[in-house]
């Protein structure tokens, strides 16, 4: 756990990809041109010692993986958000069954959520059963700006949308993780707006939709949108990253969604491997509120706050016991693969990262 003024932090980072972006994996244009896009997003805002070269970013594999998220203790669980762009990549960029394969190896440490695309019809309906009888899937990532064919895009509020979203709620998968923001290449930006999350969540009040990238940037759409539907939350992925690079844009963010949200309400992500978390958690909990944002909005990023949005929060939407993930953690793969025992038993800081 995450060590602050000798205070532990359970940090969950709720957005991981393990991705194929290799040239042998890409089949269309639009899939060079998307890696090309996060790797821009990656090198922009990473501190440049800590930049990856773009091979090593097209495919790191799944021991890269572990050691970046739990080496060093940055985080201690992960949730798979998979993104499969079917039509620029013969395998999928990152699908779910690619993402269990690690998932069923480490289940402790990670949740595996699965994906739907309203435009499948019946099949996808049945895929998305698949999915949760395969796996128990607690959750779905919605990347409505994905190509299929003709179309380049597909709304939440669809109809056909809701037969999906109705589909999750027969089959108890709560969490509705939508994509909304920036835009990037060669997707369209209007397949990525936040507006069509209002009557999605209005219609579906027993469904969490927690919308990656808070909107970003239609902050100010998000946050309308969120302080009227309480089953909406905010994950940081890409406005994570300001911390680093950006601090004011960074207190910014954080003090509107901390003051039309609240604290319980936010959720971390690092969305790796376009940013890591073994610097990322760190640049996000040494962050601070600018005194001018502080006394504006009248809300603090102390330390009870971040303990919820690093871990406790979404902990809370995937009814994970932090307690007893600590005691597991004492004695489990990775613990012991990277000396971590001591750490999970003492609250001892993590070793140094290399």
């Amino acid at each position: 756990m995450y060590q602050q003024n000798g205070e532990e932090i359970f940090v969950i980072d709720g957005h991981v990809h393990l991705w194929d972006a290799t040239e042998e994996n890409i089949k269309h244009q639009g899939g060079e041109e998307f890696i090309q896009c996060f790797y821009d997003y990656h090198t922009t805002f990473t501190p440049e010692e800590r930049q990856w070269d773009i091979d090593e970013y097209r495919k790191y594999g799944a021991d890269r993986m572990v050691e970046d998220l739990f080496g060093n203790a940055a985080a201690d669980m992960a949730i798979f958000q998979p993104t499969y762009l079917t039509d620029f990549y013969d395998d999928g960029f990152n699908t779910t069954e690619q993402n269990a394969e690690l998932a069923t190896e480490h289940p402790e440490r990670f949740v595996l959520n699965g994906t739907f695309d309203p435009r499948d019809g019946e099949e996808g309906l049945e895929y998305l059963e698949e999915l949760h009888e395969k796996y128990e899937i607690p959750g779905v990532k919605l990347y409505t700006a994905e190509w299929r064919g003709d179309s380049k895009g597909w709304r939440l509020d669809d109809e056909e949308a809701f037969e999906f979203l109705q589909k999750c709620a027969d089959l108890g998968i709560e969490n509705v993780h939508p994509h909304k923001g920036p835009t990037i290449r060669p997707l369209n930006r209007d397949a990525f707006d936040v507006k069509d999350v209002d009557d999605a969540a209005s219609s579906f009040p027993e469904l969490n939709f927690i919308v990656e990238h808070v909107g970003l940037p239609r902050l100010d759409d998000f946050c309308w949108i969120a302080t009227q539907e309480t089953n909406v939350y905010g994950g940081l992925a890409v406005a994570a990253p300001f911390a680093q690079n950006r601090p004011g844009k960074f207190s910014e963010i954080m003090s509107e969604l901390l003051w039309w949200l609240g604290e319980d309400r936010v959720i971390f992500g690092s969305d790796y491997a376009i940013w890591n978390p073994d610097w990322l958690v760190e640049e996000v909990m040494e962050a601070e509120l600018t005194e001018e944002h502080r006394a504006e909005y009248g809300v603090e990023w102390d330390l009870e706050t971040k303990k919820k949005v690093m871990g406790e929060n979404i902990a809370d939407l995937y009814d994970i016991d932090i307690e007893a993930k600590r005691e597991a953690f004492q004695n489990d793969e990775i613990s012991q693969q990277f000396d971590l025992e001591d750490h999970y038993a003492s609250g001892e800081p993590a070793p140094a990262d290399d």
